[in-house]
């Protein structure tokens, strides 16, 4: 059996002896030639560079319900965090290696240093990546390029390898060989410090293979690694490098990849920069570039890209010219590229980005079968999400989930249920999950590295239900503040955690009670009135939780008003955007009141009687609007929020604009306007409320030259958040004076008094988009 990548330092290409493949992680070119050397020679047994443990694994790799990309994935029994992978592309030659062997019943092993030393390892002792890929220092693709003549390793790569037509397929490997024995011999040796390390374990390996099967034995390795595995060096010796090194207790299992966490840009430090191309030349080794342009012009045409056969024609023929033009044996990811942006795209990188993001990248998935080794949390996840039909996914998708069905209600709890263990499959949708409602959105992704928090998480529980709920209650136990509290309340809810309500609720109680902060008070109450509502939706008994949350309303009502008093202006700010949330957080409490509660305080609005927590509420926003101790911005808020809610009258608020716009004081007076008018809405409020629009600007035109570069930005600030169609009816209002409006009925847009036969003909249209008509 002839080993033509064997070179020895002290010697030629050796005639016999192991087989000795010196491969790159993850290359087409180098995965058929591992193939084609492999029929060639027919070895007895096949070594693979990876973890030793994964022996066991092996075989799973022919099950029928693998398909990569896939890794191997190691961890520290007692400390999952500590983790590393190994992954596998169909085009890996590795994998192809594997495949090999165990289609033809031909024993494989993992040569590599075993996972319990390399997780063990300090983490300076190699190369800091997350995944286990002994990149060396030294980058010999670079080196091996510059002494070639190229710029590009990449390209250079794909010249001599992957796109290379050769019929010996043990050519590149003997070439190989013999550059890195050069380079080696040229550094000293360049690698890793564990290099040494690992390449004296993988000796001792294939010692022990040549053993048992003799010289008949292929190894698959890095080509790095090639001239350490050829080198003559004694058993004792290797031993002696082993000698005392650290080790945990780990476990080793197969888990999906995908191939964009293949791509170097992923982070990834044997990653590649066009993994969808590689799979593409590895699964199309015949007319690979007429293949691929067709691919793309299918991917154009689903995005509504208008692209013809005569387009695919030419970009084929223009690739194949331009690698003419730039001597390159066929045409490669440059050539391929440059042909679709001009031909395909039409000069655009718009759609360009597309092609290079579902395409060059690719968000291919792989799939391990259920056999494979796991945590019991893994597979109760796995059993949970095989029953609710949800799919894992490498592209995001978005789920659209209405809580009033059983299915979709129970993905919502098993969702936030691993957002609360910090497995971040799914992500709520901006805008749609706060609202307490029974509809519910997301979006949904699976990462690879997910499959390490599922480990990392099994430690608080065998099943996804027990072990976020262990995790609420240790996390509601170590809380230092009420808001990160009142905040698992609400998670907890949403997960459909009873067994953790009750030490959550009481922490949560305990924490309340000592909290004397009114400002921690109002950020609490939002999430616990949110928090009541989903009781509703989702039948979680929400009682206990309601009462603290209306002890917590209580105390915010008496102490907010002195809480407010001489605010610095950013604090105000501040203290603005809490009144923007206590508002609709008071609404919902009150909603969910069963009756309203009594107190002994008077609703001005009601005369004098016993008011329920809105009307109380309704008081604390009166003072706040009302007292001159208190910032221009949250006065004018409280003055805003009563107006919207009719419990201030059109003259009220005329009275307190007029009251603020003081000409002595044009700084606190443009907070106030910012308070009153800023936000949703304010705009179209001084569109139709005219006598505000005119206070508004006899004020402005009276702010002195001196004062109004301090206003300025404030006033821009506030008035620039409005829609372009609010700015241009004031800008219109204000050049023709502000009442004029009122008083012509002749400009557009404009009536002396509503016009209620007209607004009338809008509700046959609302009855049904709203169903009420129906409902009546």
């Amino acid at each position: 059996m002839t080993a033509p990548a064997a070179a020895p330092a002290d010697s030629g290409t050796r005639t016999s002896g192991p087989l000795l493949l010196g491969i790159r992680h993850h290359g087409p070119g180098s995965a058929r030639g591992v193939t084609a050397a492999l029929d060639a020679a027919r070895p007895d047994a096949v070594l693979i560079e990876g973890p030793a443990e994964a022996d066991a694994l092996a075989a799973l790799a022919a099950d029928p319900e693998t398909r990569p990309p896939v890794a191997l994935l190691a961890h520290a029994v007692d400390d999952p965090g500590r983790a590393a992978f190994w992954p596998f592309a169909a085009f890996s030659p590795e994998w192809t290696a594997l495949r090999w062997a165990l289609d033809r019943d031909v024993p494989v092993r993992f040569v590599d240093l075993p996972a319990a030393h390399t997780l063990a390892a300090d983490p300076t002792w190699g190369d800091g990546e997350e995944e286990a890929d002994g990149t060396p220092r030294t980058d010999p693709l670079a080196e091996l390029a510059r002494a070639a003549g190229h710029q590009d390793p990449e390209q250079w790569w794909e010249d001599v390898v992957e796109l290379r037509g050769d019929t010996d397929p043990l050519a590149p490997f003997a070439a190989l060989a013999e550059a890195m024995t050069a380079l080696r011999e040229r550094d000293g040796h360049g690698g890793h410090p564990r290099d040494l390390v690992r390449e004296a374990h993988m000796r001792l390996r294939l010692r022990a293979a040549r053993k048992e099967f003799g010289d008949a034995v292929a190894v698959v390795c890095g080509a790095w690694h090639v001239p350490a595995l050829a080198l003559r060096t004694t058993v004792a010796a290797d031993r002696a490098l082993l000698k005392g090194l650290p080790k945990v207790r780990t476990e080793v299992t197969w888990v999906p990849w995908t191939h964009r966490r293949l791509a170097r840009s992923s982070g990834y430090g044997a990653g590649i920069e066009s993994p969808g191309w590689y799979g593409h030349l590895f699964a199309a080794p015949d007319r690979p570039v007429e293949r691929w342009m067709t691919k793309v012009a299918g991917l154009l045409r689903e995005a509504d890209h208008p692209v013809s056969s005569a387009d695919v024609i030419e970009a084929v023929r223009l690739a194949e010219a331009l690698a003419a033009l730039r001597g390159r044996p066929r045409p490669g990811l440059p050539e391929t590229t440059d042909a679709v942006r001009a031909v395909l795209c039409e000069g655009s990188d718009v759609p360009l980005a597309l092609v290079r993001d579902r395409l060059v990248i690719g968000d291919a998935l792989g799939e391990v079968p259920p056999a494979a080794p796991a945590v019991p949390l893994q597979r109760d996840l796995d059993r949970l999400r095989r029953s609710l039909r949800l799919r894992p996914e490498a592209d995001e998708r978005a789920l659209d989930l209405d809580l009033r069905g059983t299915t979709d209600a129970a993905r919502s709890r098993l969702l936030h249920r691993l957002r609360l263990l910090g497995v971040d499959w799914g992500a709520p949708a901006p805008g749609r999950t706060g609202t307490g409602t029974f509809r519910e959105s997301w979006r949904l992704r699976w990462r690879p590295e997910l499959h390490v928090r599922v480990a990392e998480a099994g430690v608080w529980g065998t099943t996804v239900e027990a072990a976020a709920t262990a995790r609420a209650e240790s996390r509601a136990l170590a809380a230092d503040t009420l808001g990160e509290v009142t905040d698992l309340a609400e998670r907890c809810l949403l997960a459909g955690l009873a067994d953790a309500l009750p030490t959550v609720l009481g922490a949560l109680a305990d924490r309340a009670a000592l909290d004397t902060d009114v400002a921690h008070l109002a950020d609490a109450l939002p999430a616990l009135a949110r928090a009541l509502r989903y009781g509703d939706v989702r039948g979680t008994g929400t009682a206990a939780l309601a009462d603290v949350a209306a002890g917590l309303a209580d105390r915010v009502c008496v102490g907010l008003p002195p809480a407010c008093a001489g605010l610095a202006p950013e604090a105000a700010a501040a203290m603005r955007d809490r009144l923007d949330a206590l508002h609709p957080a008071i609404t919902l409490l009150q909603d969910a009141a069963p009756e309203p509660r009594p107190d002994p305080s008077p609703d001005p609005a009601a005369g004098g009687a016993p008011a329920g927590l809105a009307a109380r509420w309704a008081g604390v926003l009166r003072r706040l609007a009302e007292t001159e101790r208190t910032p221009g911005a949250v006065r004018g808020r409280a003055a805003r929020i009563l107006l919207d809610e009719g419990r201030l009258t059109d003259d009220e608020a005329a009275r307190l604009m007029g009251l603020a716009l003081s000409p002595g004081a044009p700084p606190a007076s443009a907070a106030w306007i910012d308070g009153f008018v800023g936000g949703t809405g304010g705009g179209l409020l001084l569109v139709h409320d005219e006598r505000l629009l005119a206070l508004l600007d006899r004020w402005l035109s009276g702010v002195p030259a001196e004062a109004f570069t301090d206003v300025l930005p404030l006033l821009r600030r506030t008035f620039g958040a409005y829609e372009p169609g609010v700015r241009r009816a004031l800008g219109e209002l204000a050049a023709r004076g502000p009442g004029t409006a009122r008083r012509t009925a002749a400009v557009p847009g404009f009536a002396a008094a509503p016009d209620t036969a007209r607004a009338a003909g809008v509700l046959p249209l609302l009855d049904l988009v709203l169903g009420t008509e129906a409902a009546a």
